[in-house]
């Protein structure tokens, strides 16, 4: 099994000074990664603050979570990654994904095209930027992308270009992400362009292993080498109070949100999304569904930052 790694996703600060400093907290606290997702709500351009957390910090690894490919040229967007991993030492990222949000493309005037059309065209991006990050000039006639001896420079300081982060909960985009990433996201789908009950209800955890297993279809003989990412939408950490304490806390969050989206609650305690309980039950957890499911990159949110760093004190590196 892989060893645990955590990851930070934060969208925003006040200012330049608090942004370095939550970049060295995250560090400081053992966080592996902090994460800028791609949307056109208020939130900071990702790969310009994602720069600023690198040079604040000397361990941390930054990434995007993930990139729309719809708003940027792969061409493009190999060079900005390319100069990612040179500025970082080596310490970028690379989350790219088909593009989900609705809103996005409302607010931005870019055309939503059919799930499969965005994916055959995160498909096309992929293999023109791997071939841009490993040859000196790549020449592409796709469907959608046609490229002619564009130069691949600069040189990515990491063999092969920066690993690649590639998420959904699509059979097609995950069979995609296990032919081209290192690290696969596995999420709810997404088909509905928001986040609401129809998303919870494909969160079950019968459905995150149809999904893994389409991941690991999509990789071939290289199944065993892909790391599994479970990105949370619920994260509770619970006072410790005791065992019949403790229990009866969690089954009341668990009973809450099972009766917010239409679900039971045993549904809602099984969620790979969802962590809730004391520091103790979920280092638990997390260490079961790593065994049951395979998931061993975890990925939490700024307002968990401090509660959740127990858990990652007793489970990094292991």
């Amino acid at each position: 099994m892989a060893p645990f790694r955590f990851a930070m996703q934060v969208s925003k600060a006040d200012s330049a000074g608090a942004w370095k400093a939550m970049a060295r907290q995250v560090e400081d606290l053992g966080y592996s990664t902090l994460y800028v997702a791609d949307h056109m709500d208020d939130q900071w351009a990702p790969l310009i603050a994602l720069t600023v957390a690198a040079e604040a910090t000397t361990t941390l690894r930054v990434g995007t979570l993930v990139l729309d490919n719809d708003f940027r040229h792969p061409t493009v967007l190999a060079k900005e990654a390319a100069t990612m991993d040179v500025v970082t030492g080596g310490r970028f990222e690379l989350g790219m994904g088909a593009g989900w949000a609705r809103v996005d493309y409302e607010q931005s005037g870019i055309a939503m095209e059919s799930p499969g059309v965005r994916v055959a065209k995160l498909g096309e991006s992929l293999e023109i930027m791997r071939s841009l990050w490993g040859e000196s000039s790549t020449t592409f006639d796709g469907q959608y992308y046609q490229v002619h001896e564009a130069k691949g420079t600069p040189r990515p300081v990491t063999k092969g270009g920066p690993p690649l982060v590639i998420g959904g909960g699509s059979k097609h985009i995950l069979t995609l992400a296990g032919r081209f990433a290192d690290t696969v996201g596995i999420m709810p789908s997404l088909s509905f362009g928001a986040f609401g009950a129809e998303v919870a209800a494909e969160a079950v955890v019968d459905k995150y292993v149809d999904r893994i297993a389409w991941a690991k279809a999509g990789a071939g003989d290289r199944a065993d080498e892909l790391e599994f990412q479970c990105w949370t939408a619920v994260v509770q950490v619970l006072p410790d109070e005791g065992a019949s304490s403790n229990a009866a806390n969690a089954t009341k969050v668990h009973e809450g949100l099972a009766s917010m989206f239409g679900l039971v609650p045993d549904q809602v305690r099984a969620m790979p999304l969802a962590l809730i309980g004391t520091v103790g039950d979920i280092v638990e957890t997390l260490q079961q569904r790593r065994e049951s499911m395979g998931f061993s990159c975890i990925v939490v949110h700024e307002a968990e930052m401090e509660a959740f760093a127990p858990v990652v004190a007793q489970l990094v590196g292991i």
